[in-house]
């Protein structure tokens, strides 16, 4: 694909950063791990090197002293990371705004302009950068790539894009549905369609991002047509701590009743609703035991979030009018049984017919879990946004040569 060794992959997030190492041309992982607990007493950096886990404990004050405590880990290990043949950092940069559609090398004038963008990502943008900024001060002689994970969705139907609100004052305030988790969305639908050697030029196909955050996706001969998720990562399918899906009036409602200001209400909808909202838990292996178990709440979160998600589906598939593959991805989309299953539950009247060996067999290669006479494949494919992100980076270097 390119000349190009070595990519180091970045994903900063508030208190965290995780990294890979990683070859775009063969997919091989070099190195992997996460700085956490940053800015805490105690932080922690782990790296993974093949079967070789080394660690820290200890303060991390920011970022950049995370990133130079991974370094110090690779040269303890007897890997000098400046000497790894790096060409080239790629971070994941959440929101892109109407601009930004493409993986963009990092200037200051791109500094500037994410950091412009920080209203419609308050919670992700400044974060982001926060990994941009320390490694161009690690390896300032070392070309750092973004990629957007709006990106992907930018070329929705102008009529799936927009809000009916006025219009004047979208168009000012750049006010639209974006679309998130576009990197795995894109990255899942292609490797969809290779293994099912499949034209994905003819592949109608909904992609179900299922992790803390989630995210569904209809796509259309390789082109999103519809998307979950709108101007902000709040919209859509109902995630850890975010509401998904909700009447806007119980905004303006939360501030006239309970005294709530925006920033009170932020917090709510975004880190205090969805599961951790109904039932106090957000980790989804401890909600199904809580559910096993009898636990009332967490059977009502769970029974919602399956709710939300199959309402999607259905919605999606009008919009194809012709689907040839359901794809669960990312955390609980590739790791819970259960969650496919009730998801895909008495659908066979709509073609879909779950096997329930395959879908209780685990496996972390690409795998289909329908019967072979379902009219709709249903598969996992686990997402790899790292790779893609790599992928990405090469090629923006490659055409800014």
């Amino acid at each position: 694909m390119s000349d190009i060794d070595t990519v180091l992959v970045l994903n900063a997030g508030s208190s965290s950063l995780k990294y890979q190492l990683v070859q775009p041309d063969s997919a091989l992982v070099m190195a992997h791990g996460i700085v956490e607990r940053i800015g805490e007493s105690e932080g922690r950096v782990e790296l993974v090197r093949g079967d070789d886990v080394t660690e820290f404990i200890g303060e991390i004050v920011d970022h950049q002293a995370g990133l130079s405590k991974v370094f110090e880990l690779f040269s303890d290990a007897g890997h000098d990371l400046e000497s790894e043949g790096i060409t080239a950092v790629g971070h994941r940069v959440v929101h892109g705004g109407p601009r930004f559609h493409r993986p963009t090398v990092v200037d200051d004038s791109l500094i500037e302009a994410i950091k412009d963008l920080e209203d419609l990502a308050p919670l992700h943008n400044p974060v982001n950068l926060l990994g941009i900024e320390a490694i161009r001060r690690l390896l300032p002689e070392v070309p750092s790539v973004v990629v957007f994970d709006t990106a992907y969705f930018h070329g929705l139907p102008e009529h799936v894009a927009a809000y009916a609100i006025d219009r004047e004052l979208a168009l000012e305030h750049h006010i639209r549905r974006y679309g998130f988790h576009g990197t795995s969305h894109e990255y899942v639908s292609t490797r969809t369609a290779e293994f099912l050697e499949a034209d994905l030029g003819t592949l109608n196909q909904i992609v179900l991002h299922l992790g803390n955050g989630a995210s569904a996706s209809a796509i259309s001969g390789g082109r999103p047509v519809e998307t979950s998720m709108g101007l902000t990562p709040l919209e859509g399918l109902v995630m850890g701590t975010r509401s998904g899906d909700i009447d806007a009036g119980v905004v303006m409602y939360l501030k006239r009743a309970a005294g709530l200001d925006v920033d009170d209400i932020d917090v709510v909808l975004n880190r205090r609703s969805g599961l951790k909202g109904l039932c106090g838990e957000n980790d989804f292996r401890a909600l199904i035991q809580m559910v096993d178990d009898g636990d009332p709440a967490a059977t009502l979160a769970y029974n919602v979030y399956i709710h939300r998600l199959r309402k999607y589906i259905g919605a999606y598939m009008v919009t194809l009018g012709r689907t040839d593959t359901i794809v669960f991805t990312a955390g609980v989309g590739e790791n819970n049984a259960k969650v496919r299953a009730d998801t895909m539950a008495g659908l066979e009247n709509f073609g879909i017919v779950i096997d329930t060996e395959r879908n209780a067999a685990r496996s972390r290669e690409p795998r289909i879990i329908s019967t072979d006479d379902s009219a709709v494949t249903v598969l996992v494919v686990p997402t790899n946004e790292e790779l893609a992100i790599a992928r990405q980076s090469v090629e923006a270097l490659n055409d800014d040569r």
